[in-house]
């Protein structure tokens, strides 16, 4: 068996071993996604902190920042 022959043998090997990981892999994570639900998220950087001539009045904030912004929100348009 000369070098080029022991090449081909080793890159076949490692070929077969990442195809059988990444199919084990993919399994394993499609029979995570069956049993567990997925859950609503619900974002926590808006609340409503007031009422103003019908309209909520909305606070927002980024989630790395103590800065607040104020907004209308306002949700009776007539068709």
């Amino acid at each position: 068996m000369n070098k080029i022959d022991y090449y081909k043998a080793v890159l076949l090997g490692v070929v077969i071993g990442m195809a059988f990981l990444t199919l084990f892999y993919m399994v394993n994570v499609a029979m995570d996604v069956k049993e567990s639900p997925q859950k609503e998220v619900k974002p926590t950087n808006f609340e409503v902190v007031d009422e103003y001539k019908g309209c909520d009045v909305v606070r927002w904030a980024q989630s790395n920042f103590a800065e607040y912004k104020y907004f209308l929100y306002c949700n009776n348009i007539k068709n």
